[in-house]
């Protein structure tokens, strides 16, 4: 019976993740399968990958196909590395001690590769956050500036307003302006009676002609 290392689908529309299982290659993908090696979650960054590392490397030794990308993760987690060292050793190439130290070495450096994204995902997450706080702080901005445009006319109409009592000043000015003009009104009415005094000698001077 020939056997594949595939994925089979896992959870709901539009967050999938999948089990990476050992079927038989005339299976339908979702259907039976002889053994669940582990899971693959693409959904976080990087990509959470669970497997046991020494069945999988079994499978693989013992000739399983893979599907492209099973092939992929187990390259990913250093299954395929494993067993060409293995192959290496088989042959005479290399020990043991020359395989576990090679390993070790791969494994190290895989590590750091990882640590370095994770870092550089955590420090592009912060810049979008810190770019959204920006964004947001502008247009609160403008929107303050807005709303103070559309009250700043109010605040002028008070103010004329408030100003407007000092209007009332002239106002008074003609009223001391006509109290002044009286007495020129009164001295007009003194001067009467001084004319009717002065024609008076005059009718007794013609009546003394007269006789």
């Amino acid at each position: 019976m020939a056997t594949k290392i595939r994925l089979q689908r896992h959870g709901k529309k539009g967050y999938a993740f999948y089990h990476v299982v050992v079927a038989d290659s005339r299976a339908p993908r979702d259907g039976r399968f002889i053994e669940k090696l582990g899971t693959y979650n693409p959904n976080t960054n990087p990509a959470t990958i669970d497997i046991d590392f020494d069945r999988t490397l079994t499978w693989v030794s013992t000739g399983a196909e893979m599907s492209d990308t099973a092939r992929a993760i187990l390259s990913y987690k250093g299954v395929l590395f494993k067993n060409h060292l293995i192959r290496g050793l088989a042959k005479g190439a290399l020990t043991e001690a020359d395989v576990e130290k090679k390993f070790e070495a791969w494994l190290n450096d895989k590590e750091s590769k990882i640590s370095k994204k994770s870092d550089g995902h955590s420090d592009a997450m912060k810049k979008v956050v810190s770019d959204r706080l920006a964004a947001d702080r502008k247009t609160n901005e403008a929107r303050a500036a807005v709303i103070a445009a559309k009250n700043a006319p109010e605040e002028e109409v008070v103010e004329e307003t408030v100003e407007a009592p000092a209007e009332e000043t002239p106002a008074a000015e003609t009223e001391e302006a006509t109290t002044e003009e009286t007495p020129k009104a009164e001295a007009k009415e003194e001067k009467a009676p001084e004319a009717k005094t002065e024609e008076a000698p005059a009718t007794e001077e013609k009546k003394e002609d007269e006789k």
